[in-house]
């Protein structure tokens, strides 16, 4: 019984390692087909966009927010918050790391299919401000092909992990055709595991156009219904970041 036990967890340490190899493949592959000349076009692209073009907060005309939900991990209480998205018809924007997606293939997918918005979150949660060009441009592009190979959706949305973001983050996402999105109220749920501390920081002075960041913790789980019931009781929408942006945004 000892023997056939440590085969058995032997084959399924090499399946697992079979797997991770033939997923970075997969990527590499997706990110050669869509190969440009990665270290000139920077350059031509400077300063083609600025800060003033980066996105805090939607439209006041629409009596809407946006949830934008940033998802590297805690895919544990991912369940929980859509099955609550469901049962007050809320929407929101997730935006996806490139290595999360990799090995949640299935929940992305479930995601989507609900109708939720894809964003782009970068592959490995690197701060943009400390990448070049081309780094910029890598992180972005095999999110993107990832996230399409599973979903057969190519985000238009990029979030920048941290919020970090400089200039050749800019140019990276001019040059795939990629909007940067901030927020305009942060939850902070990330460090403050506090239920009540999400719901007051998602719910105080909330207007028309707000966007709120998320992630998908246990805390920010079991304050989402009352978040999205004070929306509703102050007349407000849960749609996606793109529904919230003006039409020369999107």
């Amino acid at each position: 019984m000892v023997k056939r036990k440590v085969k058995k967890g032997s084959e399924e340490r090499k399946i697992k390692r079979f797997r991770a190899v033939s997923n970075v493949l997969i990527v590499c592959m997706l990110c050669a087909l869509l190969a440009v000349t990665i270290g000139t076009q920077g350059a031509h692209s400077v300063f083609a966009i600025s800060k003033q073009d980066v996105v805090y907060s939607g439209r006041t005309d629409t009596s809407s927010v946006a949830l934008m939900i940033n998802v590297y991990w805690g895919e544990e209480y991912l369940p929980q918050m859509l099955d609550t998205l469901d049962a007050y018809g809320a929407k929101a924007t997730f935006f996806i790391g490139g290595c999360w997606a990799d090995d949640h293939n299935a929940l992305l997918k479930d995601i989507a299919e609900r109708g939720h918005e894809i964003g782009n979150h970068g592959y490995f949660h690197k701060d943009g401000d400390k990448l070049d060009f081309a780094g910029n441009v890598r992180e972005i592009r095999s999110t993107n092909a990832l996230i399409a190979a599973i979903t057969g959706i190519t985000p238009s949305l990029f979030a920048p992990p941290s919020g970090a973001y400089g200039q050749d983050t800019l140019n990276a996402c001019e040059q795939e055709g990629m909007r940067v999105i901030m927020w305009s109220k942060d939850t902070i749920d990330w460090r403050d595991k506090d239920a009540d501390l999400v719901y007051s920081r998602a719910a105080k002075d909330i207007e028309a156009g707000d966007m709120i960041l998320m992630h998908p913790t246990e805390h920010t789980a079991a304050a989402l219904g009352r978040v999205l019931e004070y929306y509703k009781e102050k007349g407000l929408n849960a749609v996606t970041v793109s529904e919230l942006l003006p039409p020369d945004k999107i």
